[in-house]
């Protein structure tokens, strides 16, 4: 009897610790179907891109648990056995490749969501029911079209004014929730479907190994190309026969054909985007005749008025000035690709015109959106007596940085924005940074011209290689970005004259004060509560850094963006920069004299230092 309870006793503690056990390991284990990132495109080893990848395919993985379980992110408690499975689903393709360690990833943020929201609900009652409306209607179709994607980002944008969360390392933060709440709920294809999941998380299919798929992209290629060879051999012909004898009247017929080409793009573009083409009659009204009181702004493009439509809305209309009819077709569609391009920190636009008229001559204006704060080169050198406090510095350096860095690596195509500067950085009614003028360096006069090598930008915030050499890479915009960023820290213009009369850049003036250890002193006194010393510090450096004298010794604006969204307080390595043009006697001997340095300048602040990898910055 007594070995009979005994027994028993044992059998009961045998069922209970193998339930603990039971339970520990479901709490333990992952539920994020990583599975699902199988069929899209992977980045190569040690790519520059790999990173990113991960973090969009995170997101997307993010959204299809959203879907299937109504939650945000995973429990705490399965943070780690979730960056494992990651580990364990790349293993094929990034052998050896550390996702934490390598892009500075930590563990507990896989875990942790935007203002602690972890559900579909506590979602929702953050955004008005008319903004997820809007963005339901917008986004409820297929999205391979440019089109499409660009109204439905448009509107998941309008979530960030209610995600005011703080930044959490870029794996689940603010500014992802809306496309991961976008692709489970508003589309109905949700997060795995291939348009999705190119215009929500910027990731593409593999290619397809079957040859049908091959053979029709063949004959869509070659087809065209065929019928473009037959039109031109016919046109070369007829103009061989026809040249002597009617001469003027071929170039009547081809001008006719030319205008009948142009007017069929126009149609064509006006249909198949949201894009907007006012009147110029309708521009007028709005601007109550191009009224002087309506000019908010003067620039190498022309003037730029506010006006109101016939809905109340409040837009601005920047109006080029030196206009001709020829390449207004051209013209149309460089405006329409600047309009499919949506980003939080990019200032929207709506539309444009195209019009001759008898007295004003030709037109040509696009309309954008009016934002109510002005620009960033109001607020440091205009004639208010307010300093902006160092959160809105901060937020506005932040903003520029991901809008220029979307420019850069998110565009199809990327642009080159080559002006960039105070005045075209644009400040809403949460100062958030609206980058301004993008794409349109083209259609300055210089642009409507042939003299296609004529420098594009501003004094002071232009790259020396571009300035001198024509050399234009992304990296001439960080250079600007960087001199940018050194007024928005110090409240100094790019270029001031000393007490000889000699001019002096913001950025010369930077590192003569960070060379002798003076980093601090680069920060505007009078600035509203400043940030802590390390935080100004980093930023400091990083101004610096990107407006650096030679090249391939700035960042990229991903790397920028990495630099300044990290709460690490790490030390940037800057080489020695090149003697200034218009460097004096004293300067060029001291340079001389410590040529036999090592090259090399970091803070002496005594924090780990800092270096570029191939996938970015990373830690020594």
């Amino acid at each position: 009897m007594f070995l009979r309870r005994t027994a028993v006793v044992y059998i009961l503690l045998f069922f209970t610790a193998a339930s603990s056990s039971l339970v520990a390991a479901q709490n333990s284990s992952c539920p994020l179907d990583f599975s699902i990132l199988q069929p899209f495109k992977r980045p190569s080893p040690d790519g520059s891109t790999t990173c990113q990848y991960l973090l969009q395919g995170l997101r997307l993985v993010y959204s299809h648990h959203l879907r299937q379980t109504g939650s945000f992110s995973p429990p705490l408690s399965s943070a780690s056995s979730c960056w494992d499975a990651l580990q364990s689903s790349i293993a094929g393709f990034l052998p050896r490749f550390d996702v934490r360690s390598r892009c500075g990833f930590q563990t507990p943020w896989i875990s942790q969501g935007c203002m602690n929201i972890t559900t579909r609900s506590q979602f929702e009652a953050l955004i008005p029911n008319s903004t997820l409306s809007t963005a339901v209607m917008r986004c409820n179709l297929s999205l391979e079209s440019n089109t499409p994607c660009a109204s439905c980002t448009q509107s998941l944008s309008a979530f960030q004014a209610y995600l005011t969360g703080a930044s959490l390392g870029n794996v689940s933060d603010c500014t992802g929730f809306s496309s991961i709440y976008g692709a489970a709920f508003a589309n109905r294809f949700g997060p795995t479907d291939k348009g999705t999941a190119k215009c929500l998380f910027l990731l593409d299919l593999a290619s397809s190994s079957g040859s049908g798929s091959g053979k029709k992209k063949v004959v869509k290629i070659l087809v065209p190309l065929f019928f473009i060879l037959v039109v031109a051999s016919a046109l070369i012909l007829w103009y061989y026969l026809k040249r002597k004898r009617d001469f003027k009247m071929r170039r009547m017929k081809l001008r006719q054909q030319r205008d009948s080409l142009e007017a069929g793009r126009l149609d064509s573009m006006s249909e198949s985007t949201t894009l907007v083409k006012f009147t110029f009659e309708e521009i007028k009204k709005a601007t109550n005749n191009f009224s002087r009181h309506n000019i908010i702004g003067r620039g190498g493009y022309g003037n730029v008025f506010k006006g109101v439509l016939q809905d109340g809305t409040e837009v601005a209309f920047k109006r080029f000035k030196n206009c001709s009819a020829n390449g207004d077709a051209n013209f149309a569609h460089e405006v329409e690709v600047i309009a499919s391009i949506r980003h939080v920190n990019l200032l929207a636009l709506r539309g444009y015109c195209t019009a001759t008229t008898a007295y004003e001559g030709h037109q040509r204006i696009i309309v954008c959106d009016l934002v109510s704060n002005g620009s960033l080169h109001d607020h440091l050198f205009g004639d208010s007596e307010t300093h902006l406090p160092w959160p809105l510095r901060q937020r506005i350096a932040l903003g520029m940085a991901r809008g220029l860095a979307y420019l850069h690596y998110g565009a199809q195509p990327s642009i080159i924005h080559r002006d960039i500067k105070a005045s075209n950085i644009l400040l809403d009614e949460r100062f958030e940074a609206k980058v301004a003028d993008f794409g349109l360096a083209k259609f300055n006069p210089e642009g409507m011209t042939h003299m296609s090598t004529r420098v594009a930008g501003t004094m002071g915030y232009v790259a020396p290689e571009y300035a001198l050499y024509g050399k234009l890479t992304e990296k001439s915009d960080v250079y600007s970005f960087g001199v940018v960023l050194l007024e928005l820290l110090s409240g100094r213009k790019a270029i001031v004259t000393d007490e000889e009369g000699q001019p002096v850049s913001v950025s010369d003036w930077a590192w003569a004060l960070v060379r002798e250890g003076q980093t601090l002193d680069v920060v505007e006194d009078g600035m509203p509560e400043k940030g802590s010393p390390e935080v100004l510090e980093k930023y400091v450096l990083i101004a610096v850094l990107c407006s650096h004298p030679q090249l391939h010794a700035r960042p990229t604006m991903d790397q920028v963006v990495k630099m300044l969204e990290s709460n690490e307080f790490t030390v940037i390595s800057i080489p020695q920069r090149p003697i200034s043009l218009v460097a004096c006697r004293e300067e060029i001997d001291r340079s001389v004299s410590s040529s036999s340095g090592s090259g090399k300048l970091t803070s002496p602040t005594g924090y780990q230092a800092f270096s570029f990898g191939a996938d970015g910055p990373g830690h020594q």
